[in-house]
């Protein structure tokens, strides 16, 4: 750690450092806050699913010779809709996972093969860049594309927080008070999409599952308030971007996206560890 703290000084005058930390920032906030609610929807494995269809639209991209974005993105938003017509009341359930996640995956490995084999180890090289994420090559303007698309997704949740809150949590009286509750599931998936594309620019699409669940997981183990834990959420991730980031640059063998998601997880771990300490100390408060 000690020389993760060293290496921040000179880090910040490259560059691709300043495009990973300023992309990095907004795209972890938003998978904080869209994490926080797969998770209190009990949605996670979406995650898993727009991972696989984020890979998959991106090597069709690839294949067909345009910019992967538009496939990445293209595929994870009409993936997660689909996932949410075939669920119940918009909400993605396991057995529309389960009908999509082999198609979807099976597909990928199509794509990738077809483009792999048209042009050589630089067309492996880019499935391996969607796979494990490149957030150290973002460009100035693919820096700022990205934290503009990501802040909207932000403020989107933010608009629709208290409703999505009440449909969580209670859909059925969230529908009897007149929430459109099934609207909302869409909008909220479609948010997730989004924000899974841009997730695997970050840490790749095998592993952004880990930046959308593990900083919401340590959240809800550390506070039972809902605001407060959307709040941690979000400044979670952040903080597991920021110090995967310059681990990876103290380290260079480490790829940035296993220190982000290595380090989300070894939060979650100790959010684990103190979980029934604080439930005891809030127990006696409360006795």
């Amino acid at each position: 750690m000690t020389g993760v703290g060293l290496a921040l000084p000179g880090a910040l005058g490259h560059p691709f450092f300043l495009h990973a930390v300023l992309a990095g920032a907004a795209i972890a906030a938003a998978s904080g806050m869209i994490g926080y609610f797969l998770v209190l929807r009990a949605q996670v494995f979406t995650g898993d699913a727009l991972g696989h269809a984020a890979f998959t639209g991106a090597l069709a991209a690839l294949a067909d010779g345009v910019d992967l974005r538009l496939g990445l993105f293209a595929a994870t938003v009409v993936i997660a809709l689909l996932l949410g017509a075939l669920g119940r009341s918009g909400r993605a359930d396991d057995i529309a996972i389960g009908s999509v996640f082999a198609w979807i995956t099976g597909l990928g490995a199509f794509f990738l093969t077809m483009y792999a084999t048209s042009g050589g180890a630089d067309n492996a090289g880019a499935g391996v860049r969607v796979l494990f994420g490149s957030i150290f090559g973002l460009s100035a303007k693919q820096a700022v594309t990205a934290a503009v698309v990501a802040a909207a997704v932000c403020g989107a949740v933010l608009a629709v927080f208290r409703p999505l809150l009440f449909a969580s949590v209670d859909p059925a009286v969230a529908a009897a008070r007149g929430v459109p509750v099934r609207v909302l599931g869409f909008v909220f998936l479609a948010l997730v999409g989004v924000t899974a594309g841009e997730a695997t620019q970050a840490v790749g699409s095998l592993l952004l599952l880990g930046l959308l669940a593990a900083p919401a997981g340590t959240a809800q183990r550390l506070t039972d308030n809902p605001a407060r834990a959307f709040v941690l959420s979000a400044v979670l991730a952040v903080a597991d971007m920021w110090g995967g980031l310059a681990a990876s640059y103290a380290l260079p063998s480490m790829p940035p996206s296993f220190a982000v998601v290595a380090l989300a997880t070894a939060l979650y771990a100790a959010a684990f560890a103190v979980g029934p300490y604080r439930r005891r100390t809030a127990a006696s408060r409360a006795g």
